[in-house]
């Protein structure tokens, strides 16, 4: 994951660079040269580095690296607090027809679908350029490659697609691509695409039944860079998991239970976070909890946007952080929460008197594999959809006492403690703005004030389509 050859980061962006300048709609990309295409495709090293080269790009600011992890996704889901003056107050009111929040959810969706069009090209040219990958290798790389597909379109449904329910799932959505190509694709229903999104994962779960990560876990040794550390690849249990995330998505509680608990199963293989690795370690703390990653990206531009956004010197108009008031009412004022104090700190720097966020502040230790991380898919996620698909209080209680709090009372209401958790659990990841368009809550904490909460129209949860996709069409 990490090696790339200069060679596929000029590719990648003169790629990247065409598709943006161009006046035309994002899919007018030219084919790459085809002696430089072939010369990629003819070693295992060469295919290697075109795949990296797309989760090189998710991992980027414009998208996994902020935009819909940390930045964007969680100043919609009302976290921060970006009132008056401050540089983003207008994605907090969703002002979707402003400028600048126009244009970001028009880049969003343009470099989403530029990597859905690189991974079709991949796949192709896997048939193109057959004879170099053995069969198992063949198989992992077009595993993982559908797999990214259906995540990455599975996600932009989610943004701009309806709210999904019995009423809406047949309204107009998004595209659904399948093949190399420019050809425009249409506008499919909302359920159409759900089902090209699970046939995709489905085809990349047969492909992916040899995984190492099923024998032995994460940590495999090997040569091949593409078998170690497979939590960082769409692996067998990250397409697993997206299955229940999909399936619950769409109301499918029945399907979403049983793709869970083929991970908590296998749970073992993806350890859960220690209080001395978050807690006692000062130095390179694990605030991301790598360990319990399905599925993360190493972003390169991660601490650039930690010093750009939350930083504790960052000035209050560009800063992202919630009142101090709020945070606590967040976290129930619970000091041992394993998720509250490592990441949230009073520092006083600049005059603040509010904390900060540090899940994404860099460690001492250059060299150790989670610096980078941005978390996607994550275990104890498996344990809360269980919970809700089962009504099943026990999945719930084992996250809690992960994260070193004490069972709830048996007077708990289920869904009421699961929005506590997705509050507490996905700070900077993104998810908790897709939990309340999936569950089509209208009333969400006010991040302006200590307590009480703010009402969002249902329409808010959908993203208005770049009007460079609409017309013409």
């Amino acid at each position: 994951m990490n090696r790339i050859t200069k060679n596929l980061y000029s590719i990648l962006a003169i790629c990247l660079l065409m598709a943006m300048m161009s006046c035309k709609k994002w899919l007018d990309i030219q084919p790459e040269d085809k002696f430089t295409e072939k010369q990629i495709f003819s070693s295992v090293e060469g295919i290697s580095d075109a795949i990296n080269s797309v989760y090189i790009d998710m991992g980027k600011t414009k998208l996994y690296g902020a935009n819909l992890t940390s930045t964007t996704l969680e100043i919609l889901a009302q976290r921060y607090n970006v009132s008056g003056v401050h540089s983003l107050t207008k994605y907090q009111s969703y002002d979707y027809e402003n400028k600048d929040v126009k244009a970001e959810l028009d880049v969003i969706w343009t470099k989403s679908y530029i990597n859905v069009v690189n991974l079709n090209k991949f796949i192709a040219n896997l048939d193109v350029y057959s004879g170099v990958l053995d069969g198992k290798t063949d198989s992992l790389f077009r595993g993982e490659a559908y797999g990214l597909r259906a995540f990455l379109q599975f996600d932009l449904l989610r943004m701009y697609g309806p709210n999904y329910n019995t009423a809406d799932s047949t309204k107009t959505s998004i595209p659904y691509y399948t093949k190399a190509g420019t050809e425009i694709g249409d506008l499919l229903p909302a359920n159409v695409v759900i089902q090209k999104i699970i046939a995709d994962l489905q085809t990349a779960e047969a492909m992916l039944g040899n995984d190492p990560v099923r024998r032995s876990g994460i940590t495999n040794v090997s040569e091949q860079g593409f078998l170690n550390l497979r939590n960082y690849r769409m692996n067998y249990f990250a397409i697993k998991g997206l299955q229940a995330r999909v399936n619950m998505y769409r109301g499918d509680r029945v399907t979403a239970s049983a793709a869970a608990k083929v991970v908590i199963n296998n749970a073992s293989k993806f350890p859960w976070i220690t209080p001395e690795k978050i807690l006692t370690d000062k130095l390179d703390p694990d605030r991301v909890f790598s360990t319990e990653i399905l599925f993360g990206l190493q972003s390169l531009d991660l601490y650039d946007n930690y010093r750009a956004y939350f930083a504790p010197d960052v000035e209050d108009r560009n800063v992202l952080a919630p009142l101090d008031a709020r945070l606590k009412t967040v976290f129930e004022n619970n000091e041992n929460d394993y998720r509250y104090n490592p990441n949230w700190i009073l520092t006083g720097i600049a005059g603040k008197s509010y904390k900060t966020f540090f899940k994404y502040a860099d460690i001492s230790n250059k060299k150790l594999i989670y610096r980078f991380t941005v978390p996607l898919l994550r275990l104890s996620e498996m344990y809360l959809i269980a919970a809700e698909a089962d009504q099943n209080v026990s999945y719930l209680n084992t996250v809690r006492n992960k994260r070193g709090l004490l069972d709830l009372p048996g007077t708990a209401v289920l869904l009421t403690e699961l929005q506590k958790e997705y509050q507490k659990e996905f700070f900077g990841e993104g998810q908790l703005w897709f939990y309340y368009k999936r569950r089509n809550i209208t009333s969400v904490p006010n991040p302006l004030v200590a307590s009480g909460n703010l009402t969002v129209n249902l329409s808010r949860y959908v993203f208005p389509l770049p009007l460079s996709e609409l017309n013409p069409r």
